[in-house]
């Protein structure tokens, strides 16, 4: 992966509040996230991801992202899956459960003993997953999926307050509007490296904008026009500021 983005795994939790093995499962992601690997993870928000929060589903096409659900029904790795990308690795509460033979969980809001042990006990097996996500991640995108409009050329986030979010940039190109992931992160690297803007240049930025972006083989030139542009503009932008 390009050093433009840090390392981070994303940690999808299901919001299940039907089940003990639900409050389970958001439990330990907050302890990895607070306590175990507060550097190496930021929370993803389920609702927002699956309601067409872009900036988390940006997040999850650039970074890996590992799912915990509680039972399954795997709705948290399911959606991942289904608007953003698979995840690198997914844990399901009431498996790991019979795997360790530990008690059942039980308590929605206040969990009880075996629950507390459950927590523990995926806490541990998620922030294993996480140094193993990190020690073989590669960085494979996928393409943008349609997500909440916003005006063509303008750049929006939509995110939790977790700030897991990573800017859309929306363009017009060939008649058709499409959406491109941390565009003014990587302009703004490019342009800190002092790159011209002669064909060298323009052929590295775009196969760097590729790695985070699809990129149809039919429609490279003008989608290299486009973001050359885009370029062109945003660093006319800075030398004002």
């Amino acid at each position: 992966m390009s050093e433009i983005f840090e390392r981070k795994v994303g940690i999808v939790a299901c919001s299940c509040e039907e089940l003990a093995e639900g409050t389970v499962a958001r439990l330990a992601a907050l302890k990895v996230l607070n306590e175990l690997r507060p550097r190496e993870t930021v929370t993803i928000c389920l609702p927002l991801f699956l309601a067409g929060g872009a900036g988390d589903r940006a997040f999850a096409r650039v970074h890996p992202t590992i799912t915990v659900d509680g039972c399954a029904l795997r709705c948290a790795a399911r959606g991942t899956e289904m608007y953003s990308s698979k995840p690198a690795a997914s844990i399901v509460v009431n498996e790991l459960v019979a795997e360790c033979g530990l008690d059942r969980p039980e308590g929605r809001r206040r969990l009880n003993a075996a629950g507390k042990i459950a927590v523990d006990s995926t806490a541990g097996r998620l922030a294993a997953m996480v140094d193993q996500v990190l020690g073989k991640v590669t960085g494979t995108v996928l393409a943008a999926e349609e997500t909440s409009a916003a005006p063509v050329g303008e750049e929006r986030e939509v995110a939790c307050s977790c700030g897991s979010g990573m800017a859309v940039t929306k363009l017009v190109i060939d008649g058709q509007t499409v959406e491109w992931v941390a565009l003014p992160l990587i302009f703004r690297h490019f342009r800190e490296r002092e790159l011209g803007q002669d064909e060298a240049a323009a052929l590295e930025l775009f196969e760097t904008v590729k790695i985070y972006n699809a990129v149809p083989p039919e429609s490279e030139k003008s989608y290299r026009q486009t973001i050359m542009l885009e370029y062109a503009n945003f660093c006319q932008k800075e030398n004002q500021l």
